[in-house]
């Protein structure tokens, strides 16, 4: 880059980046050491608390000292022009700085940018607080006679590696970003830089620096099986990774209205049924409705609700929920949560499956997913049992039946008044339709190709059924070569190039393993449309994204979706939820915000190329398509990807998502400078224009 810098042309250069710097006046009488020091002095008021008016080029122009007899004093002619070649030579120094700043650091600084900008930015990028008049301070202190601090450090998230690198790679271009969603010009500014900070450093430690790492990572998701997460599972503390998303902006006014929806936290009702602080709930309320926010999001636990015995329900402390939330004229969007929380990074809560499961499961481990070394996986039911009368004489589909016309009935009067505009039927870990295939407690880790879970008696019964009715009996298995949780694809025989998955035996379980997946599915759903006829139902379908520029796509394979190169495996999936009427909701909205985060080239992956496959299978068949934030994001730049992947720029049939849901409510959300890009962000969501302030 140096190289290139020397050469650029000093005039060029100026003109460029319209410096507003002026030349030394021929009668300036300030000797050559004050000058020095009042270079320096421009140098650092951005750091040292100056006013903006004091910058470095209004200091240019020195005013002439008269003596205390009235004359003045003149300095010789060759200091003069020493002086202003000195002056020439730090304005093209400078003018070559913020050129490669910007062309080669992704740096968004502002035309007329100055010395003052590039050290504010620099400041920022380390974790620290500058503020408007140049007051600079760590992001954990607070100055004294100071408000909110006007910005916050920018949103970092963690890699998975288990030392800090002394390097990484320079940042490019974004790769695999469809031409649907970009234009010439886009690409060429969204760019993204990737800058590591060793754990030893204090910026690390600061208590705003920290919540937001923790709060992205997983601000309470359950993230032990998060395919989006999955390079910050293992190393919180080992690396942090800045996320500056250049994407160049968008006028979205009189765009499509998108609803926003915000998820309230994971222990908003305890395992009492209780509403949690009542007052602090109707604070936040009352802002998200002061900014146009049109409804919130809410995980109704099976373990919270039908804790205690079969069929006994208590509901009392979402109905409360729902009347404050009503109260303030938003809508609902509910989730029928039957999996667990808890345990998971970012967790806060711990909500297991019902107590009286749980029983049976001691008894019984095989209701519970299962991997060939025997490992029992909790975390929600094995759809080996959907229809195995096992729990207390009911199936798991009539449990589930039952505990949605349960609801259904119990908040009758908020379906009728329209309150509760969707539901969201949990069909797997997580609430998404997938397989558990990778557990971080069995020991998986970024970027593993995970392990089959069919082992449970009742899959491996279904699966004999399945080998019987093909003539193959012998077949009745699951794979012996496809290695462990941690296998690379090449490592194993089963998902090497030409490996056994594309071969009778392995065609076959494949085929089986994700139908499975759909009929799971397909039972589900139907009875959901059943209990909530005339109310839009969804499912959560998540991207796997890592070894999808492989052939086999293993990662997705022991996922459940069968979707190697020369197969697509998810038109079948949408043709599933086309039947029901579901709309599908895909947790992949803004992955390109981690591409250099997260190291996409060892593990051949393409998050945006499987988006891209994935919204194109809905949108082909008229699927409306629902989204929500992976990371916790509270940056321009990263609510300018959702906006980018809600509304593709020049689609010519005008696709964009039906709904937007936002991860997740707290008070950090609600802190200064956020609240004032989520606002912003909203309007935009709602196609309305905006007025622009400085970021």
């Amino acid at each position: 880059m140096a190289s290139e810098m020397q050469s650029y042309d000093t005039n060029e250069d100026d003109e460029e980046m319209g410096m507003d710097v002026k030349e030394e006046d021929d009668e300036d009488e300030v000797d050559e050491e004050k000058n020095a020091a009042m270079h320096a002095i421009a140098g650092f008021d951005g750091v040292h608390g100056s006013s903006s008016s004091n910058r470095f080029q209004h200091h240019q122009q020195y005013q002439e000292q008269p003596t205390p007899g009235g004359s003045r004093r003149c300095r010789p002619l060759e200091e003069k022009e020493r002086t202003k070649l000195r002056e020439r030579q730090r304005r093209a120094i400078t003018a070559k700085i913020l050129a490669g700043l910007r062309r080669h650091g992704n740096y968004n600084l502002r035309v007329r940018a100055d010395i003052n900008d590039v050290i504010a930015a620099l400041a920022r990028e380390a974790g620290w607080v500058v503020l408007p008049d140049g007051t600079t301070f760590p992001s954990s202190s607070q100055p004294q006679g100071t408000g909110t601090a006007g910005g916050t450090p920018t949103t970092m998230v963690t890699s998975s590696s288990s030392h800090i690198p002394t390097q990484h790679t320079p940042p490019g271009s974004l790769k695999g970003v469809p031409s649907g969603f970009q234009n010439t010009d886009d690409q060429s500014a969204c760019q993204m830089k990737s800058v590591f900070v060793p754990t030893s450093s204090p910026y690390d430690s600061s208590s705003t620096a920290r919540s937001q790492t923790s709060a992205m990572v997983a601000d309470g998701l359950d993230t032990q099986n998060d395919p989006f997460l999955v390079g910050s599972v293992d190393s919180i503390d080992k690396q942090v990774v800045d996320m500056h998303t250049k994407l160049q902006e968008r006028d979205f006014a009189g765009t499509p209205y998108i609803p926003v929806y915000v998820m309230l936290p994971l222990g908003v009702i305890n395992m009492k049924s209780e509403l949690v602080d009542a007052d602090g709930l109707v604070k936040q309320l009352r802002v998200l409705k002061s900014i146009n926010v049109d409804g919130v999001m809410v995980d109704c636990w099976w373990g919270i609700v039908e804790a205690n015995a079969p069929q006994d329900y208590n509901w009392n402390g979402y109905k409360r929920l729902f009347q404050v939330v009503r109260e303030h004229k938003l809508k609902i969007k509910v989730l029928m949560s039957f999996h667990e929380c808890g345990g998971n990074i970012g967790d806060d809560v711990c909500i297991p499956l019902p107590h009286w499961v749980s029983e049976i499961g001691r008894s019984n481990p095989d209701i519970y997913f299962t991997d060939r070394a025997g490992r029992r996986n909790p975390e929600c039911l094995s759809w080996g049992i959907d229809k195995e009368r096992v729990l207390r004489g009911r199936t798991a589909v009539e449990v589930y039946f039952d505990y949605m016309r349960s609801f259904r009935v119990e908040f009758d009067e908020f379906f009728e008044d329209g309150i509760i505009s969707m539901v969201e039927v949990g069909l797997g870990p997580c609430g998404e339709l997938r397989y558990p295939s990778n557990p971080v407690k069995h020991g998986w880790r970024y970027p593993g190709v995970g392990e089959f879970q069919c082992y449970d008696q009742y899959l491996l019964k279904n699966l004999r059924r399945a080998a019987e009715a093909r003539g193959r009996s012998f077949w009745a298995r699951g794979p012996d070569n496809a290695g462990s949780y941690n296998s690379r694809p090449q490592e194993t025989g089963f998902f090497c190039d030409g490996g056994d998955y594309d071969g009778y035996y392995g065609r076959f379980f494949l085929n089986w393993y994700s139908q499975v997946l759909i009929d799971h599915a397909d039972r589900v759903l139907s009875l959901a449309k059943l209990a909530f006829d005339g109310t839009c139902i969804a499912a959560k379908l998540s991207g796997i994204h890592w070894w999808y520029k492989t052939a086999s796509h293993a990662a997705e394979l022991t996922a459940g979706f069968y979707n190697p190169s020369n197969r697509d495996g998810y038109v079948v999936i949408a043709a599933m939820l086309k039947k029901h009427g579901a709309a599908l909701n895909y947790k992949c909205a803004e992955m390109r915000m981690l591409e250099e985060a997260v190291d996409f080239c060892e593990a051949l992956g393409d998050p945006e190329g499987l988006a891209w496959q994935v919204l194109n299978a809905a949108w082909d068949v008229s699927l409306p398509v629902c989204s929500e934030n992976a990371l916790l994001c509270h940056d321009r730049g990263g609510y300018n990807c959702l906006l980018e992947k809600a509304k593709p720029l020049n689609d010519p049939d005008g696709k964009h998502i039906f709904a937007f849901t936002y991860l997740r409510l707290s008070p950090l959300l609600m802190d200064g400078q956020n609240y004032m890009e989520f606002e912003r962000f909203v309007k935009r969501m709602h196609g309305e224009a905006v007025l622009e302030f400085q970021s």
